[in-house]
């Protein structure tokens, strides 16, 4: 591998340029007309415009990427998340085209691409699944009524295609169901181009804790322990930690274990995240999905490992053995908690707020303070893209050090001229049920009148 183009933008395509240029492989960035002048742009070797603003006519157009590939030489390809990086025609093409794909198989996007297919795997490796109908493809050829009460209220609809939250709605009774089942069929129709769900059993306090995967291709995998992903709004995570507190010792190994029981029995290739539901009140954990790319998160895990996620996808794309990597010499060490920052304003449901950036001011990074950012001071958040601006990530030897260095941090950002979630975020981690390690997703939810205001 000696030139990588990155079919992304923001701070994900600027931490992936980061390692590249580390291990002395030439950049290539993507840019739509919005994006003219952004960092990633100014970051990479090179840098080719693919069309305008709307990602359906720029990143998300495979064609565009795969002709900036062949007309500045790149020989490899890599999706970062979102946009193309769980679509398995994307890498498919890619490999057609001679050039390598920075990713698991096509054949293992599509099957964990597909929520039912998935639960089947994990069900296959006695790997625990939460309760749930089958999937519906068309409203007409079901009693859906039937189906929810058998699932039992309240419950979730889900997308089958789809992730990270997108293509989720919760259902409080029966009299709802059907109108959000349309609503949510019409939603992955247009996103996914597969209107297909299913119904799942909602646990009331929940958390979500994820594990990072690695796979050799071979029926090896090892892991990189946890992640908890609890705190979210809109099903939309924003404070990650690892390891997740408050999480027994055998439950923490039980997870491990089923994740690369899991990663194992796919011959899984690369980086992957096994995700988890969890029943904070009984400790039952149940697989969730998996994630089939780098997540936005994986900073707090290489925070506590230690190990570069993203050399480890370049190596072993570029055809290096890692002999050296076993789940002996895999160890956390401390902890690791990650803030995103966002333009959007909590006051108004989260939404977002795009506009110029006309202060930007980040903390010092240090070997326990890092910063994965992707614009500078003077640029613009537009509104044709996810509105973040930097992840904050904070290390400490124990969570108390890591929380108190977080909120040092916070501090120390300076923000100005849009709205933007800082203030929430220093709420957030100061908040007693928080700081004692009581996360789970509703959390927000139930203490939005102290951390919104």
């Amino acid at each position: 591998m000696h030139k990588l183009l990155i079919a992304n933008r923001g701070e994900i395509a600027c931490r992936i340029m980061r390692t590249a240029k580390s291990m002395g492989i030439k950049t290539v960035a993507v840019f739509s007309e919005a994006d003219a002048s952004s960092l990633h742009v100014k970051t990479a070797d090179e840098a080719v415009l693919i069309g305008p603003a709307k990602a359906q006519e720029s990143y998300l157009v495979s064609a565009k990427i795969i002709d900036a590939a062949r007309s500045t030489g790149a020989d490899a390809i890599h999706p970062g998340y979102g946009f193309l990086a769980e679509n398995a025609s994307f890498a498919r093409e890619i490999m057609e085209a001679g050039l390598i794909w920075v990713g698991p198989t096509p054949a293992q996007i599509e099957a964990m691409g597909d929520k039912e297919r998935a639960k089947l795997v994990a069900e296959q490796v006695s790997v625990p699944i939460l309760p749930g109908s089958s999937r519906v493809e068309k409203l007409a050829d079901v009693d859906i009524v039937a189906l929810g009460n058998e699932v039992g209220f309240p419950l979730l609809v889900k997308a089958c295609a789809g992730g990270g939250g997108i293509g989720m709605r919760l259902v409080n009774n029966v009299d709802e169901l059907e109108k959000v089942v349309e609503s949510t069929q019409t939603m992955a129709e247009r996103s996914f181009g597969d209107g297909s769900i299913f119904l799942e059993r909602f646990i009331a306090k929940a958390r979500h804790v994820e594990v990072q995967v690695f796979g050799f291709g071979d029926g090896r995998a090892v892991h990189f322990f946890e992640r908890d992903c609890s705190t979210q709004r809109r099903f939309q995570k924003v404070i990650e930690e690892s390891p997740a507190p408050q999480l027994a010792d055998e439950v923490r190994e039980a997870m491990a274990r089923s994740a690369v029981a899991f990663a194992s029995s796919q011959n899984y290739l690369g980086v992957g995240t096994v995700e988890f539901v969890m029943d904070a009140d009984t400790k039952e954990f149940f697989f969730l999905e998996m994630n089939t790319r780098i997540q936005v998160e994986h900073p707090v895990t290489e925070m506590v490992t230690g190990h570069d996620l993203v050399s480890l996808q370049l190596g072993l794309a570029s055809g290096a053995k890692i002999a050296d990597l076993t789940q002996e010499n895999i160890v956390a060490k401390g902890h690791a908690i990650e803030c995103r920052i966002y333009a959007e304003n909590p006051d108004k449901m989260f939404l977002p707020s795009p506009g110029e950036l006309k202060t930007l001011k980040m903390p010092a990074t240090s070997a326990s303070v890092r910063v994965d950012i992707g614009v500078s001071e003077g640029d613009k958040v537009t509104p044709y893209y996810d509105p973040m601006i930097a992840k904050l990530i904070c290390h400490g030897d124990t969570r108390e050090a890591a929380l108190s260095q977080m909120a040092e941090a916070l501090s120390e950002v300076s923000i100005d001229g849009i709205a933007n979630n800082v203030n929430f975020l220093k709420r957030a981690i100061t908040h007693k049920q928080f700081s004692d390690g009581d996360v789970f997703t509703g959390f927000i939810d139930v203490n939005k009148e102290q951390l919104i205001g």
